[in-house]
């Protein structure tokens, strides 16, 4: 057993079923496990800028699949400084297994690092994505 770190984690949700874990400045933003149920391939993601600053709301991706389009959306204002374009995020599911770990598709540089208007903490979103199912 080594001596790592236990990871801190400050997740949030959106209506839209996107996710934000806030580390201090910046953040990770990926689509929840939720909005991806009964999809059984994802084809491609598409983003719509490689970098620049975003409100909330924005489409910031589109993840295309065999039937359909998923459009993921900017949680908060920020500033997108990097993008998870790596073919495992699809090969290997990643996205539709572990969505909130490794499946980030965004690191972005926060306008406003505390705020949380508009989000979910996980007990809020639970009982939102239980009243839709």
């Amino acid at each position: 057993m080594g001596n790592s770190k236990p990871v801190i984690r400050d997740l949030y949700y959106t209506l839209n079923h996107e996710w934000i874990d806030f580390q201090g400045t910046v953040a990770y933003i990926g689509v929840c496990n939720f909005r991806l149920l009964g999809i059984k391939q994802i084809k491609r993601i598409v983003f719509s800028k490689k970098s620049g600053f975003k409100n909330q709301g924005e489409v910031i991706a589109i993840i295309h699949c065999k039937d359909c389009k998923v459009p993921v959306h900017m949680p908060v204002d920020g500033k997108i400084i990097s993008l998870n374009e790596g073919k495992p995020l699809i090969d290997q599911n990643i996205l539709q297994m572990q969505p909130e770990n490794d499946g980030w598709l965004a690191l972005i540089g926060l306008t406003k690092p505390y705020e949380r208007k508009g989000l979910m903490q996980f007990e809020q979103y639970r009982l939102f994505t239980k009243r839709r199912s």
